[in-house]
């Protein structure tokens, strides 16, 4: 049975777009697609059916991820069902989801992004829309960690 994995953020248009992008990319490298999806949401509908932010594409083509999908609006009433492990990328998200939460089974699939981080060095994914360059690739060096940790504990 397939694993499901959906990384959550504010707008959909930086962080989560972009975990999915890197945690698409390290599943493909293993030949994991058969066994593992995943997808990106946010928690406002800001930009809801928008592309992922100009500058964060620019700065994962860089790093070879493509950001491909399209902002949506996290729902509730399917994605708790849909997905085993539902990711925000900080405490504000994690506490917003876990406000959507209508069953204890729902809050045990909620996690933090950086919970799954080796270096420790980071509490959260910092939102990079009103910063610069670097914090575009902060976000990155960030996600790469996590979800090469995260892939590690959904193969099990």
């Amino acid at each position: 049975m397939k694993k499901r994995v959906l990384f959550v953020c504010l707008g959909n248009i930086c962080r989560s777009p972009s975990a999915e992008a890197v945690f698409n990319g390290m599943v493909k490298m293993e030949g994991l697609e058969h066994l593992i999806e995943c997808d990106s949401a946010g928690t406002a509908g800001y930009h809801v059916g928008e592309p992922a932010d100009k500058r964060m594409q620019s700065h994962a083509m860089r790093r070879g991820y493509r950001l491909t999908s399209i902002a949506r609006k996290f729902d509730p009433g399917t994605d708790f069902d849909r997905f085993d492990y539902i990711i925000g990328m900080d405490d504000d998200l994690v506490n917003d989801l876990q406000d959507l939460a209508s069953s204890t089974d729902e809050l045990d699939k909620i996690f933090k992004m950086t919970d799954f981080c080796s270096s420790g060095g980071y509490h959260s994914v910092p939102d990079p829309y009103y910063g610069g360059s670097d914090g575009f690739e902060l976000v990155l060096d960030i996600l790469e960690d996590a979800c090469e940790g995260l892939l590690n504990e959904v193969k099990g």
